[in-house]
């Protein structure tokens, strides 16, 4: 068991290390460019170009200019921005993951256990009117872009419904800090949750019940079965922990890649300052330096993310053990 956690490791290492080296490369060692240039931003004078070539090391080996970026997005931290007068990158990014955290973190609860409940009844109903009205409006759900449910949630909440019983509790737009108000915090995040889970909720109850309905054809199934094993117990006991390799396989893609910025669309609805509404507003402004901090600590949410899911895998499936 510990020899295959430091094996997982050992990959997400490895691949973290790769994903680096591929992002300096993008932006340090395009054919004809200057990474000068680009960092500095639009109309910089000479004298930032100047600062911009000393302080990236621009005149040296592009070992030397990796290891320098490295340094300064891990070590020292002291990346600045030269489009926002030197404001520091890191802490911007310190700042934003929260943001992003919470909202993904509530959303993945909610698609989770309505996405498996879906699923599980679904499974269990297959083939009745319960089945097929689930599944229609998990596919109605699939196919309903997020910033389209946001304006519409935003519009209600916010403007047309405001005053009435159903949401005048909903805060202004914006986050508000957990410390300082974890009402208000909650609040606030429960409508960009459901936003961000909707579309997810419909996806995993239908990968879940087409597994599920697979799963219940298998051998092992029929075995339990003719020992007597009640129904549920089948489905809960048996089918639906194979199947969940699958879900889960899904959420480690998904949550990391929503943490890592994916989430912009409903961040920037919803006026949440997070990563992706920081990367957001970096491309609006080719702030270079804020891009490739968000594109480097974004892509190493989701190898984490998968990380985190392989270690899963460890404790759900003994084959995966036996493997190794």
């Amino acid at each position: 068991m510990l020899g295959v956690v430091l094996r997982r490791l050992g990959h997400m290492f490895f691949v973290m290390l790769g994903i680096s080296i591929i992002v300096f490369l993008i932006f340090f060692a395009t054919p004809g460019s200057d990474p000068a240039s680009r960092i500095a931003g639009r109309n910089a004078s000479p004298e930032t170009l100047a600062a911009v070539r000393q302080s990236f090391g621009l005149d040296k080996p592009l070992p030397v200019q990796y290891v320098i970026l490295m340094k300064k997005l891990f070590v020292t931290r002291d990346l600045t921005s030269f489009v926002n007068r030197g404001q520091a990158v890191i802490p911007e990014v310190m700042q934003a993951a929260p943001v992003t955290l919470s909202l993904v973190t509530g959303a993945a609860v909610i698609w989770m256990v309505l996405g498996v409940g879906i699923g599980l009844l679904s499974a269990a109903t297959r083939g009745s009117v319960l089945d097929r009205v689930l599944m229609a409006l998990g596919l109605i759900g699939i196919s309903m872009p997020v910033y389209w449910v946001g304006e519409i949630m935003n519009l209600l909440s916010q403007s047309r419904l405001h005053d009435t019983a159903l949401f005048s509790w909903v805060p202004a737009l914006g986050y508000h800090a957990f410390a300082s108000d974890p009402l208000t915090w909650f609040q606030g995040l429960v409508i960009p949750w459901i936003t961000l889970a909707i579309m997810y909720i419909g996806l995993y109850g239908r990968v879940l019940r087409a597994n599920l309905i697979e799963a219940l054809q298998e051998d092992y199934i029929r075995t339990a079965r003719a020992k007597g094993l009640s129904e549920t117990r089948v489905l809960l006991r048996h089918a639906l922990r194979t199947s969940m390799i699958t879900l889960i396989t899904l959420f480690g893609l998904d949550f990391g890649a929503l943490v890592g910025g994916a989430a912009v669309l409903t961040e920037v609805v919803f006026g949440l300052p997070g990563i992706g509404k920081l990367t957001y507003d970096a491309l609006q402004n080719l702030d270079l330096p804020v891009i490739m901090a968000t594109v480097i600590y974004g892509s190493f949410f989701v190898v984490m993310a998968n990380a985190a899911v392989d270690l899963l895998y460890v404790v759900l499936d003994p084959r995966v053990r036996r493997d190794d």
